[in-house]
């Protein structure tokens, strides 16, 4: 994996690079793992306490859920559920409401600072951790499948946070913290490096991320600032490529 990541990084030069452009912000205090929900058009958001909450686009509070994990440190949906983790190596699955669809299991491999969680085309569990610096494949029920050490990256992620998958791609977009180099990566979806952007324009400290594919828009949590900060985002894109499809979108309206 690791071998293809490098060569991946070595392709001809795209012809779309990705690119930010802030449309917004609002005040949300502790965002640490984000994901869409297009069922309520709004966001999950976990802050590593008990609960996790659904919020509107504007930050406006639906709806709170708790889990049987100690806190809820990364959160994703995964198809018409929720999967939480706990930050040790652990996960569960919930209905939107909060109601256990079964007991918490352990990705294997045991402790796991896990920060963030998304769910590939395949059905996989892709997370990145950063104590060791990781980004791992797992199967449905917590079975190693593949994984990558970010530190042997050029350039190396050390400070991996949040995870967003572009359905539209497969491209893996992943935030880097404070302490490693406060910016957005995107990798293919096999893990290899296609670009960066440095947040620091627009924020510290970035915790989690979710993508809108329907509307191109990415949501970025900063820890720093207490913020949710919103973009119209442009994915890196091979010179024969066709422009992106819209994806679905907000099924509420």
């Amino acid at each position: 994996m690791l071998r293809l990541a490098l060569l991946w990084s070595l392709a001809a030069l795209p012809a779309a690079a990705l690119e930010l452009r802030e449309t917004g912000r609002y005040d949300l205090n502790r965002p640490a793992s984000l994901d869409y929900d297009p069922t309520f058009c709004g966001l999950w958001i976990a802050n590593e306490g008990p609960e996790a909450i659904l919020v509107t686009l504007q930050g406006e509070e639906l709806r709170r859920i708790s889990s049987d994990l100690g806190r809820i440190k990364a959160i994703a949906i995964e198809g018409d559920a929720l999967i939480v983790g706990d930050g040790f190596g652990r996960l569960q699955r919930l209905t939107k409401d909060g109601t256990p669809l079964a007991a918490p299991f352990a990705l294997e491999g045991g402790f796991a600072d896990t920060e963030g969680i998304a769910i590939d085309g395949d059905g996989r569990l892709v997370t990145v951790e950063d104590d060791p610096e990781r980004l791992s494949w797992f199967t449905p029920d917590g079975t190693l499948d593949d994984r990558i050490d970010t530190m042997r990256l050029d350039p190396p992620l050390s400070e991996a946070q949040g995870i967003a998958i572009d359905p539209r791609t497969g491209h893996l977009l992943i935030v880097d913290d404070w302490e490693g180099s406060n910016s957005l990566y995107e990798f293919d979806a096999r893990g290899g490096f296609l670009a960066r952007a440095n947040l620091l324009e627009y924020g510290d400290d970035p915790e989690g991320i979710a993508i809108r594919p329907g509307s191109g828009q990415l949501f970025i949590a900063f820890d720093g600032g207490a913020e949710i900060v919103t973009f119209d985002y442009t994915a890196t894109l091979p010179a024969d490529a066709d422009p992106l499809p819209p994806a679905a979108d907000c099924m509420m309206f």
